[in-house]
């Protein structure tokens, strides 16, 4: 008369260990998917697809300059070290080939001056400003500052499209410091500039690209444009 007591209740816990185990699943990929996140971060793996990513930039616009004859550089927008912001670079080419600034870091410290008074400075502001002066035949300032426009207006960069270097922007995390031959440190913060001639060269740079503590250092040839992707922080050479 007990016999159907045994048979309910293994039925009871047979249905009780599925569930069980349908839970312990529903965990364990849960945490096998934050394992894999978590390893992500350790090894640096945003970085690693970051800087390889940039190499191939840094060739396209190698011989975009050569193939073009005019002189291009890619512009490193880099926020401050606190800020939420994210680390953007884009490419750009000049009318012709132009020269650099030998003291790269005191170029970039008034660039940086000039870029904070810019925004200071509205739009209107800044047109009445340049209007202001008095009206009739130009003089000789007017025409000296003529000359100066046209001067700057040839050596003037604007934003290059190609679809190889197309503007980017870096992932969460992943922060960005460039060196070059004119600079005795790298550029962590404000804007960098990594130059490319038409004759078939760049600047000897290095830039780093971290995530944690985890270091990327792309050495570029100045020759040839080739990147060699090195997985530690290179030291910067001495010049």
């Amino acid at each position: 008369m007990r016999a159907p007591f045994p048979a309910r209740s293994r039925r009871a816990e047979r249905g009780l260990t599925l569930i069980e185990i349908s839970i312990a699943l529903g965990i364990a990929a849960v945490l096998f998917a934050a394992v894999v996140m978590g390893v992500g971060a350790l090894t640096g793996a945003k970085a690693k697809v970051s800087a390889t990513e940039l190499a191939g930039v840094i060739r396209s616009l190698y011989d975009t300059a050569a193939l073009t004859g005019k002189t291009c550089r890619l512009v490193f927008e880099l926020p401050p070290a606190k800020s939420e912001e994210p680390v953007r670079y884009r490419a750009e080419c000049a009318e012709s080939g132009v020269t650099t600034s030998r003291d790269r870091e005191a170029a970039l410290k008034d660039e940086n001056k000039a870029r904070d008074d810019e925004k200071r400075l509205g739009k209107n502001e800044r047109r009445n400003f340049s209007q202001s002066g008095s009206g009739g035949a130009p003089n000789l300032q007017d025409l000296i500052e003529q000359e100066q426009s046209r001067v700057e207006q040839a050596a003037r960069f604007s934003e290059y499209t190609g679809e190889e270097v197309a503007p980017r922007e870096l992932a969460d995390g992943v922060s960005l410091s460039v060196w070059t031959r004119q600079q005795k440190t790298a550029v962590e913060s404000g804007v960098a500039y990594l130059y490319f001639f038409p004759q078939g060269y760049t600047e000897k740079a290095q830039v780093y690209v971290r995530q944690g503590d985890n270091v990327w250092t792309l050495a570029i040839s100045p020759l040839t444009g080739k990147v060699n992707i090195v997985a530690e922080e290179l030291e910067v050479p001495r010049t």
